[in-house]
């Protein structure tokens, strides 16, 4: 109902249409508002005059305006009518309702009589203050117009539904409360209103004034007014004209212009257009209901384009911080290569200074002592050490020669760089345009038959339809966690085979790929069912099972030679990768001519034995591998730590280490950590590692730089260390030479675990995986 307000407001005073008339262009008009707007024209533009002068036209003659100069000088708010010479131009106001409107130029005599009754000025003419479309009043004047008895009905309706307070009429703002209603007139006023528009004198002081309640309910009680006919005022419509198109009444058909026209029965017209009316109302409704439809994907569309403005927002700093960072990162470079410079020329310098100071205090000793020599009086003592001292300082000055007081070393740096290209690709620096008439690829195929597990690791190839025209210029692979949790990406890249090494033994994973290009990405292709060993070491093959075909056993092997590339693992969420640890990821990518690999840091609850060695790329720069990345040593004096290539988060696990050197009494330590954890500090001084270092005396157990647990015995050259995570109960324990080193060293250890060790140059150990878990403790576990 609020919607249909502005249907029932008059363009002209901006309230409800108090007595509306309808105009011939079907747009309507309070009755006193048309009389305000009315215009005089001169006597040669009257019907009157047409009709002398022999022109057919109806009553109601359009007068063909310039609307250019009708509504031309809108800056002055002053227009004219065009074509009447003698017309007088009067301002141009406004409605409330923003509707242009042509006031009288002389105001209208006072009267006694209703809008309705009183004199209309001869040759009047009225412009529609909607469509702007002009017509010049018969003699009837405003009576010629049919009054709207059911835009005043609806008008009723609406304002009886309305519970609010009753509004003043005549408020020219914002309307204030009613307090009064007249009877005769049928308008509310405020006091202000009532006093200024109302007074109490005249023939206004006959009035009956009532509270606005008291003439709510009497308009209700009003019995609804009968619409007569606008040429015969006391006969009521009875028909309706078919060529016309208006009601008429019993006169009109007798004596009138409609007494040659087809008429018909009003009820039935009445019907007949109701039903016109509500089939135009479905199809409106239907294009409503359309519009709330786009309204609502308009609304999305505003959600999408805010949330894919945040990400990529956020993509866009993330590159433009990778650029920033590999420029801070040869920055780096380059100053270390000025350091090193700088320092070259300094030892030089000093190295010169240091050999002309010896070689000044030589010439220095030489000449005191040539000069005493020369004050002594003895000829023949002299003349003994006279030729040796000649030949000796001829040589000392030959030693000063050409070239000894030229300096070895510029003092300018024989450095110039080149930053032109870099500033220039930074200029260049833009986004690329991708085409919306692009298609996506199409959904990739998995290749069945190369598709396959072995043990732990499961190796899939797809490949693209052979019908696309439509080029991919990468691919997503998703696997879920082996308990049917969410898909989570493992691989990103060009290549059609992936192999996913170190998955949980005896479990079930699903598998999906997508192909994408610079327009979107593809549907998912089926979801393929993978099933990996029951135990480690089984050289075996398992199915592999399509979604949407039958189960078959694809024999295609793993290859071995791989090279490693980094990837965020998928699968562990206890896991925070930090960028101040780039060496290390949750996956391990291996590359070869033919595929992929992926290296998972996941391990099996149900595998008897792991094999994995030291990472290369997790550990500290000072780390040193040998030994296929088995044996590990230092080349710094500080502690350093580095990783094993395979993450525990289930099962039981077991490993050892041998001393294969132990010098000076150094304090190693061995246990587990994540995968973030700090590299150049002792093993447990963080809380990412939990340890147990020693010596060749005593042992402690630390974690977050809590020393706990001291125990006698210590670590020589020879001795073994055994590790051992039981996650399922979670605790870790040390042993040494096959003895449990104190306790359990730490209870309540879930999430995902790296072995680790920290040792600095004097220690280095070999790394001895694929072992059972101790038969004392497993026997233990079993009474447990």
């Amino acid at each position: 109902m609020e919607e249909m307000e502005e249907e029932l407001k008059c363009p002209v005073c901006g309230s409800f249409y108090r007595e509306p008339i309808i105009l011939p262009c079907s747009h309507n008009l309070c009755q006193a508002c048309a009389r305000n707007i009315l215009v005089q024209t001169p006597e040669s533009e009257s019907p009157q005059s047409r009709r002398a002068s022999g022109s057919g036209v109806s009553d109601y003659d359009y007068l063909d305006l310039d609307k250019m100069s009708l509504y031309s000088e809108a800056d002055s708010g002053y227009g004219s009518y065009g074509g009447f010479a003698s017309a007088p131009t009067t301002p141009c106001q406004k409605s409330p309702n923003g509707v242009r409107v042509f006031p009288p130029a002389m105001p209208p005599p006072p009267t006694h009589l209703s809008p309705a009754l009183a004199p209309v000025p001869r040759n009047s003419c009225i412009t529609c203050p909607q469509c702007h479309r002009s017509l010049i009043l018969d003699d009837r004047g405003l009576r010629g117009f049919p009054k709207n008895r059911v835009l005043e009905g609806v008008i009723d309706r609406y304002q009886q539904s309305k519970a609010a307070a009753l509004k003043c009429q005549l408020c020219e703002k914002a309307p204030k409360e009613a307090t009064v209603m007249c009877e005769q007139c049928d308008v509310f006023y405020c006091d202000p209103c009532r006093l200024r528009c109302h007074p109490p004198r005249g023939p206004l002081a006959k009035h009956r004034l009532v509270p606005p309640a008291q003439g709510r309910v009497s308009r209700r009680l009003s019995p609804r007014k009968v619409s007569t006919c606008t040429d015969h005022e006391l006969e009521n419509h009875s028909m309706y004209c078919v060529q016309c198109k208006m009601p008429v009444c019993y006169q009109c058909l007798e004596e009138g212009k409609h007494s040659s026209h087809e008429v018909k029965a009003l009820g039935a017209m009445w019907k007949l257009h109701k039903s016109q009316l509500s089939q135009a109302l479905n199809g409106l409704s239907d294009r409503a209901k359309e519009a709330k439809e786009f309204l609502v994907q308009l609304r999305t569309m505003v959600q999408q384009i805010q949330e894919n403005s945040v990400e990529f927002e956020a993509c866009l700093v993330a590159q433009c911080d990778a650029l920033i960072d590999a420029l801070n990162r040869r920055k780096a470079q380059l100053l270390a290569r000025v350091n090193k410079e700088h320092e070259h020329k300094l030892k030089v310098v000093r190295d010169q200074i240091s050999h002309c100071t010896v070689k000044l205090r030589q010439t220095t000793g030489l000449m005191e002592y040539c000069l005493e020599v020369i004050k002594e009086n003895d000829p023949s003592g002299f003349l003994q050490i006279s030729d040796a001292l000649i030949r000796r300082v001829h040589l000392t000055e030959d030693q000063w020669g050409k070239g000894t007081l030229t300096p070895r070393m510029t003092t300018d740096f024989d450095l110039s760089l080149d930053n032109s290209p870099l500033l220039q690709s930074i200029h260049q620096l833009d986004f690329v345009q991708v085409k919306a008439s692009s298609p996506v690829p199409a959904t990739p195929i998995l290749q069945l038959e190369e598709c396959c597990t072995h043990n732990n690791s499961a190796t899939l190839s797809w490949k693209q339809p052979p019908l696309s025209t439509v080029a991919a210029e990468g691919y997503i692979l998703e696997l879920d966690d082996g308990s049917g949790g969410q898909f989570r990406e493992v691989y990103v890249g060009k290549e059609t085979m992936c192999t996913v090494d170190g998955l949980h033994f005896n479990s079930t994973y699903n598998a999906r790929v997508k192909a994408f290009n610079k327009t979107g990405v593809s549907p998912y292709s089926k979801t393929l069912v993978l099933q990996t060993s029951e135990a480690a070491g089984a050289h075996e093959t398992k199915p592999v099972k399509d979604t949407d075909s039958e189960e078959q056993t694809l024999p295609f092997p793993v290859p071995s030679e791989r090279l490693p590339l980094r990837r965020m693992s998928p699968f562990s969420s206890t896991l925070n990768l930090q960028p101040s640890f780039p060496g290390r990821s949750y996956f391990d990518f291996r590359s070869s001519p033919h595929q992929l690999s992926l290296h998972s840091s996941l391990q099996s609850l149900n595998a008897p034995v792991a094999w994995f060695a030291f990472d290369p790329g997790s550990a500290h720069s000072d780390i040193i591998l040998s030994n296929d990345n088995l044996t590990v040593t230092c080349s710094s004096y500080d502690d350093r730590v580095v990783l094993g290539k395979t993450g525990f988060s289930k099962g039981v696990h077991y490993w050892e280490l041998t001393i294969d050197r132990y010098d000076n009494h150094p304090d190693p330590a061995f246990g587990v950590a994540r995968i973030d954890v700090m590299k150049d500090v002792m093993l447990g001084k963080d809380d990412k590692a939990w340890a147990m270092y020693v010596d060749n005396n005593r042992s402690w157990f630390m974690h977050s730089n809590l020393h706990t647990n001291r125990t006698e015995g210590g670590i020589t050259k020879g001795a073994t260390i055994g590790v051992l995570l039981d996650l399922n109960r979670k605790t870790l324990t040390f042993f040494i030479n096959n003895e449990q080193q104190g306790p359990i060293a730490f209870e309540n250890v879930e999430g995902l675990f790296f072995p680790a060790v920290s040792l600095n140059r004097n220690v280095q150990v070999t790394l001895h995986t694929g072992l059972p878990v101790p038969d004392f403790y497993s026997s233990r576990a079993s009474i447990a």
